[in-house]
């Protein structure tokens, strides 16, 4: 745009139109993150989990033994 030309509301709405489609995306990108490390997060934890009530089993296991009279 040189000095002499006035900006317009359709030039005014095309740049706000612009903008905002530059945030939609930020905000996908974002929202496709979040999930993958939320994923990885919850998958973490339920391995943890399992292994440690896996050796709290082991530790508290009953041996019974049983003799004929």
């Amino acid at each position: 745009m040189t000095d002499t030309e006035k900006i317009s509301p359709s030039d005014i709405e095309a740049k706000f139109r612009d903008v905002q489609g530059q945030v939609d995306t930020v905000k996908d990108d974002s929202k496709k993150k979040v999930a993958i490390g939320g994923g990885a997060v919850a998958a973490i934890l339920l391995l943890i989990i399992y292994v440690i009530g896996r050796n709290a089993g082991r530790k508290k296991s009953t041996v019974l033994e049983i003799r004929r009279l």
